[in-house]
């Protein structure tokens, strides 16, 4: 889930104009394949982006809710249920509720969230079994999920890292009650360990290709399973989940912000998969969802035991998903930075515009995080605005050595042109797949097609890495 800014929005000031950039309705922030599947369209080098167009956020796409943001996030969770991790009767039923009692953040956050505690306490007239408790225990990360996303825009900001700790209490009941459970782990990373959870397709130990799923920065670990988990071993594959720096665990409990130099987060995480015997360490892959299509990428330019590469969307820099106006008030000087964010751009914001900059800024600084759970705005846009430009892999794309698929979508509201420039900027064996409209899997990390989706980057993996 990524926050975005809507489009382009003409004001008489500069001051009209900043704040109108900001939040606008409070739109959620934010080589040809061999194998081609009907959802794909494989273009020419030459080819353009496929922008989205003014006035249309969710273009051919279901309307669950009137404001772009809040549709964007709802199909997420509707998607999520191609792989078990939603209900399509669930969702529906909370889009119903929460357009009944008044789309806010609010109603957003109370309604999902109730729908996680309903899943996670026994049906009503039934005593559930081990799945039944451990597929809703896995709706009900979604479901938190879906509700910490917006939470800090809720009459109750401060019970953020309560909303992150219910999703993950649910993550690590699904997990358990996995066959085989995954294996879990701290590695070492500073003076803070990597949460991980390692799922295998059973227990025989046999040595298989490995997958690393990489989060982007807003997504949790439930995520992952729709995007990646489930599809790996469905195909034979291990899995590795983890929680970053700026990530679930690491951020909203541990207050650690995101690195720049994250092949310092997947050194580690290779390093503890080729001490495995049940892992192949000529085949381990690397995937990056969302933002993490900056993160991957990052990480196989210096980290060269990566096999393959998966970047869904290319992205080689976040800062550029922030319109011109809000960048150009980046300044090497601190103060003034900060005079004109909190004179000009802050007092012009209305509350749901204020709580999507609270939520773009939170995993690049600790104290926008905790003004932001007390109710406040941050006064240092400097510091976090630095730390996303930072993300830029524009000069370090190019010693990327594994064969690497970019991920394009059509109308991608959050990083569009991107994936086609990293393409341009790979020396390595590349392919570049674009998903469409044609069969729903439009959007950025097309959230209504999830299995459409894994099918892409699975089958190419296979291919890729079929040689080793």
């Amino acid at each position: 889930m990524t926050h975005a800014f809507p489009d382009r929005v003409s004001g008489p000031t500069r001051r009209a104009a900043l704040a109108g950039l900001v939040g606008g309705a409070g739109a959620a922030m934010v080589a040809g394949c061999a194998r081609r599947h009907a959802s794909e369209e494989v273009l020419t080098p030459d080819a353009t982006a496929s922008p989205l167009p003014v006035g249309g956020a969710t273009p051919g796409v279901m309307t669950l809710f009137p404001d772009p943001g809040f549709n964007f996030n709802g199909l997420l969770a509707l998607g999520a249920s191609g792989y078990g991790a939603a209900e399509v009767g669930e969702v529906l039923t909370a889009v119903n509720a929460i357009n009944k009692a008044g789309l806010s953040a609010q109603t957003y956050t109370r309604t999902f969230q109730q729908l996680g505690d309903q899943l996670l306490k026994a049906p009503q007239g039934g005593r559930p079994g081990r799945e039944t408790t451990r597929l809703r225990a896995l709706r009900a990360a979604q479901y938190y999920g879906q509700a910490l996303f917006f939470v800090l825009g809720s009459d109750e900001p401060g019970d953020e890292e309560q909303l992150y700790r219910a999703g993950r209490g649910a993550w690590d009941t699904f997990c358990k009650l996995c066959d085989p459970a995954p294996v879990t782990a701290g590695i070492p990373y500073g003076k803070t360990p990597l949460p991980v959870w390692f799922f295998r397709p059973d227990r025989s130990g046999a040595r298989r290709p490995t997958v690393i799923l990489t989060n982007g920065s807003d997504g949790q670990d439930v995520d992952m399973w729709t995007y990646g988990v489930q599809a790996a071993l469905e195909r034979d594959w291990n899995a590795l989940v983890y929680d970053g720096p700026g990530q679930g665990q690491l951020l909203f409990v541990d207050r650690v912000v995101f690195t720049p130099r994250w092949e310092r987060v997947v050194t580690p995480l290779v390093d503890w998969l080729v001490a495995r015997a049940d892992v192949d360490a000529d085949r381990i892959a690397l995937t990056g969802l969302s933002m993490g299509g900056t993160l991957a990428p990052r990480a196989a330019a210096f980290e060269h035991r990566i096999a393959a590469l998966v970047a869904m969307p290319g992205c080689l820099a976040p800062w550029l998903g922030f319109p011109a106006e809000i960048r150009e008030i980046l300044t090497p000087d601190k103060e003034k930075t900060n005079a004109l964010w909190n004179k000009e751009v802050v007092p012009a914001l209305s509350p749901l515009e204020a709580a999507t900059m609270k939520k773009r800024m939170e995993p690049f600084s600790v104290q926008a995080m905790v003004d932001a759970r007390e109710g406040r705005m941050f006064t240092d846009f400097h510091t976090p605005a630095e730390r996303v430009k930072a993300l830029d892999i524009t000069d370090v794309v190019g010693r990327i050595k594994a064969p690497t698929l970019v991920l394009d979508y059509e109308f991608e509201q959050f990083y569009p042109g991107q994936p086609r420039q990293m393409l341009d900027r790979i020396t390595a064996p590349k392919e570049y797949v674009k998903l469409t409209a044609a069969t729903g899997a439009q959007l950025h990390c097309s959230p209504m097609a999830p299995q459409q989706h894994c099918a892409v980057v699975f089958d190419w993996l296979q291919e890729t890495l079929s040689a080793h």
